[in-house]
Order: C-alpha cells, then sequence, then structure tokens
C-alpha cells in the first residue's frame, strides 16, 4: 500500500449533539374535527438554516412544518426545528456547504419525522410517517435556482 503525504488533510465529520430546538402542534378545530369524515390533505414544508459557531463547528436547524386539513378546515399544525451541532473540518468550502445542507439535514430528519408522528398521534390522530426526503435533489434545485437568479440581474 501506498503511504499518504503527512501534508495532505484527511477530512473530518461528526455529531456533537442533536436536539429539538422549537416545537409546536395545534389543532385549531378540535373537538369537533374528530368527527368528521377521515379524508385529509397533507402539506409538507421543509427549511434549513445553517450558523456556524466556530472555524470548524456548525448549528444546522431543519424546519418541518406538516399542515393537515380537508375541507377548508385545518385538521393539525405540526411544527418542528430539529437543530444539531457539527464539528466539519478539512473540506473545501463547497463541499461544505454541500454536506450542511445534504448529509446533516438526511441526519436530522429521521428525529424530526420520529417527534413529528408521535406528536401526532398523542393529538389523537392516525399515524402519519412522513416520506423520505431527497435533499440531495432539493439542494441542488437551490443551487440552480440561486444560478438562475444570478444571471437575471
Amino acid at each position: 500500500m501506498a503511504e499518504q503525504p503527512e501534508n495532505e488533510q484527511q477530512g473530518q465529520f461528526g455529531i456533537q449533539k442533536i436536539y429539538v430546538k422549537d416545537i409546536s402542534f395545534e389543532t385549531p378545530n378540535s373537538p369537533q374535527i374528530f368527527k368528521e369524515q377521515w379524508n385529509p390533505k397533507v402539506n409538507m414544508d421543509i427549511a434549513n438554516s445553517v450558523t456556524r459557531l466556530s472555524s470548524d463547528s456548525h448549528e444546522v436547524v431543519l424546519s418541518v412544518t406538516v399542515t393537515v386539513s380537508f375541507a377548508d378546515k385545518i385538521v393539525y399544525l405540526a411544527e418542528i426545528q430539529q437543530a444539531g451541532i457539527f464539528h466539519i473540518s478539512g473540506f473545501p468550502n463547497e463541499v461544505l456547504s454541500r454536506m450542511l445542507a445534504t448529509v446533516c439535514t438526511n441526519i436530522l430528519f429521521p428525529f424530526a419525522r420520529e417527534v413529528i408522528a408521535d406528536l401526532v398521534m398523542r393529538g389523537g390522530f392516525p399515524q402519519l410517517l412522513l416520506a423520505p426526503v431527497n435533499f440531495e435533489a432539493l439542494y441542488l434545485q437551490q443551487i440552480k435556482q440561486t444560478e438562475s437568479d444570478k444571471s437575471m440581474h
């Protein structure tokens, strides 16, 4: 095996902490809504933000909002800001940016999905399992949109 040159730095990635930053569950039309025929429409919105804590440490916050409604009534609204502190060092900026938007959010999403499922059941509603999200595709779409916006100016 060839030895790696000493000056070639390897990137490091680690999870320092995962936590709920904010959480909300509302059933604005209860208890009347429980008498309705169960035929809901589910809408999920996702966003993420990054805060640099130090040169190698970042807080990533994944915000997930699920609104379930039928007719013109909101059945329930569940929101969570699932956060994590990640140690990331030794990567070029473009790789770091991609990791924060994809790797970190992929780690956080199952935690957010579990909390939302629990909130919904505690609210008295049938189980809600959110489908997986392709954060890589969302990131590429965001990059394409940013480039498109820049070319218009």
